[in-house]
């Protein structure tokens, strides 16, 4: 399971940024040691296991915990908002209206504990209260209630939302697996994190904490 960390270096507008995965041993400290005061913008949906126990023992273990770091991507109210974007513009790009459509939430979940779920149940309470889709399902790849059940009956006028930050092992292959195991017809779209609006999310998050 690859996972990501993203580090920017102290002030703009000279900021150094360091993409680096915490699956690969050595990455995450490499990245660490090239930058003077590096702020940690953990790119992941949720705050979990990686994020509240690997993350931090890892930085820990370099003696560099006392490092800022930022909310992880997932909980951001601007993550929220541009989901809440993507589906607008997706139901109009399908030429279908808000009432007509259902839709589908597709999340990771986790046996681990309940923090992965909980956070894509903020995201999916917050595209409730601003849209006007026919029905609300969400579906998790490792806990109930799974993606192949979520996605039953949904009919053509379907779109799929993806709460992932990359195309990765889940999304390549788990979730068109459970999608065809329940013969959804509807549309699916692009992972939430690979949206060409990110990156000036993660910006603006960093300039506010540089402020």
């Amino acid at each position: 399971m690859r996972k990501l960390a993203v580090l920017v270096g102290e002030r703009r507008p000279d900021w150094c940024v360091e993409g680096t995965t915490l699956a690969a041993p050595g990455a995450l400290e490499a990245a660490v040691a090239r930058l003077e005061a590096p702020v940690v913008v953990p790119f992941f949906m949720a705050d979990g296991f990686f994020t509240r126990q690997v993350l931090p023992g890892r930085l820990k273990a370099i003696g560099r915990d006392h490092l800022t770091r930022l909310q992880p991507f997932g909980l951001w109210p601007e993550t929220a908002a541009l989901a809440i974007r993507i589906l607008h513009q997706a139901t109009l790009d399908a030429g279908w209206t808000e009432p007509e459509t259902r839709l589908l939430l597709a999340a990771h979940g986790s046996a681990r504990g309940p923090l992965a779920a909980a956070a894509a149940r903020e995201v999916q309470a917050r595209i409730q209260a601003e849209t006007a889709f026919a029905a609300h399902a969400l579906g998790f790849i490792e806990e109930a209630p799974y993606l192949a059940e979520a996605a039953r009956n949904l009919g053509d006028r379907a779109l799929c939302l993806p709460l992932f930050v990359a195309r990765w092992g889940h999304v390549r292959d788990d979730l068109p697996e459970a999608l065809a195991f329940a013969e959804y017809r509807g549309r699916v779209l692009d992972p939430l994190g690979c949206h060409p609006d990110v990156p000036g999310l993660i910006a603006a998050a960093l300039d506010r904490a540089a402020d």
